[in-house]
């Protein structure tokens, strides 16, 4: 059974693309804010795939509107050459799915909105926003790569827990393979990510998290011992 779309952007390539696609059903396309918010709660989509610069409403302002629909809110993916992190972290608190930095390819989005479609259990959405959460509050911005690997890297190890024991032969060769990259790059986005937060100075949120002073500001975690931390935390809220 196909898929209800409803692309809320310009791309011809992605419009195309899922028109073209005997999975996807769209719905409609519509760069018109007000027209988005009163075609989606009309066709109830699936899955929204939208710019945040819309005419006459933008991005954020077309999902507060479309949640009347609440349990049929549709799942959220915002595509923008926006990278600023306010628009990042607004729009994973809001809800969304995904923020994705444009330029996407269509194949790359239609593997993200499956990745989300069949994360459909509450249990699941659930520990994605706990992780997004920990992730904005110790200063990991959204729009990086580094911030994908290590959200992915953190629901692996709690799925399963001994994969931080392999994390060179293991984790690292799953998380690139899902992003179509090298175990290397993974790693040093990872990496990049842990340097970002420790530059912006939040350990002191970390701390307040676990209850601990684990680290100070000389005492940079490695890949694996973050991802464990945050993992064990997400297991024992379970």
């Amino acid at each position: 059974m196909s898929k209800k779309i409803y692309i809320a952007d310009n791309d011809e390539k992605i419009i195309e693309h899922f028109k073209a696609s005997d999975k996807f059903e769209v719905v409609g396309t519509s760069i018109d804010g007000e027209e988005v918010v009163n075609e989606v709660i009309k066709t109830k989509p699936d899955v929204l795939v939208m710019e945040v610069m819309l005419s006459k409403l933008d991005g954020f302002a077309v999902y507060e509107k479309i949640k009347v629909l609440k349990e049929e809110t549709p799942k959220v993916i915002f595509i923008s050459s926006l990278s600023h992190s306010g628009f990042v972290n607004k729009a994973l608190q809001m809800g969304a799915s995904y923020f994705m930095i444009k330029p996407v390819s269509a194949e790359t989005l239609e593997k993200r909105i499956n990745e989300i479609l069949s994360a459909t259990t509450t249990e699941n959405r659930q520990l994605d926003e706990k992780i997004s959460n920990i992730f904005i509050s110790i200063g990991i911005p959204a729009h990086i790569k580094g911030y994908q690997f290590l959200r992915e890297a953190v629901k692996l190890a709690v799925e399963e827990p001994e994969i931080i024991s392999s994390i060179t032969k293991k984790l690292y060769p799953t998380i690139a393979e899902r992003f179509e990259t090298s175990s290397s790059k993974v790693e040093r986005g990872m990496r990049h990510a842990i340097e970002v937060a420790w530059n912006r100075g939040k350990i002191e949120n970390i701390n307040n998290i676990f209850g601990l002073k684990i680290y100070n500001r000389n005492e940079k975690p490695t890949n694996g011992e973050l991802i464990a931390l945050i993992a064990d935390k997400m297991l024992m809220d379970c």
